[in-house]
């Protein structure tokens, strides 16, 4: 398997980052780590292996981002304000170097984007605000409120940020007809601590019309690798 190491520095986030490049052709897929995790967790986990067919046979290219989580939304020890801050320069970071680099490698026309657990959100909230970018977006045990990160704090940053509220309130149809074209996973399981907000974020997407899946695993599934690595299995 074709596997690549890169590093360069990043302007918007004034710091370098790096990203691991599985497969050499293919759909591209850009996947977002979980809470605070890196760019090495998805091979770390098992996820890689899990695909390693499809990305074998030049089906897949995977496109693995670091993160700033810590940065983010869990540091704790500055004003929520610059937390909700960090992460605008972090989506800044991937649309305006990151995805430039990924389409060097891989010219598809658009991309799959996926995260598990907290990479959920970032790649709901990713493909919901560039939908023009994305053709699937598949969560895995996402969770998509941020407001508990941001001790009561709530500004025009956090809104745009945070998926169950804006969705709701969407009525530009630019958003609304690219969103109808997207294929929209939402994975969880029974015994999955993230099956709430997935109920309630496929309750958003039906008011709005929004065609999506809904998956929900009854097999007494917890919140883990293992449940991801066959949810990759299945719909990737």
């Amino acid at each position: 398997m074709n596997r690549e190491y890169h590093k360069s520095y990043s302007r918007e986030l004034q710091r370098d980052m790096e990203a691991l490049v599985f497969g050499h052709a293919g759909q591209s897929m850009l996947v977002f780590p979980t809470s605070m995790g890196r760019f090495f967790e998805y091979e770390d986990s098992g996820m890689i292996r899990a695909l390693a067919g499809k990305i074998d046979a030049g089906q897949l290219q995977v496109f693995c981002v670091d993160g700033v989580d810590g940065e983010s939304w869990y540091n704790k020890g500055v004003h929520p304000g610059a937390r909700i801050w960090r992460h605008v320069q972090y989506e800044r970071y991937v649309l305006h170097e990151f995805l430039p680099f990924l389409k060097w490698k891989n010219w598809a026309p658009q991309i799959v984007v996926t995260g598990c657990s907290f990479g959920g959100y970032h790649a709901l909230n990713f493909s919901m605000k560039h939908p023009d970018l994305v053709s699937a977006c598949v969560t895995m045990s996402g969770s998509f409120d941020i407001k508990s990160f941001l001790d009561g704090y709530y500004d025009d940053n956090c809104y745009f940020n945070n998926p169950p509220d804006y969705l709701p309130r969407i009525g530009d149809e630019w958003f609304l007809s690219r969103y109808r074209q997207m294929k929209i996973v939402l994975g969880s399981s029974d015994w999955d601590m993230c099956l709430d907000a997935n109920v309630k974020m496929a309750g958003i997407l039906h008011a709005r019309a929004i065609p999506h899946w809904l998956d929900i695993w009854n097999d007494n599934s917890k919140h883990d690798w293992p449940l991801w690595q066959r949810m990759a299995g299945k719909y990737f």
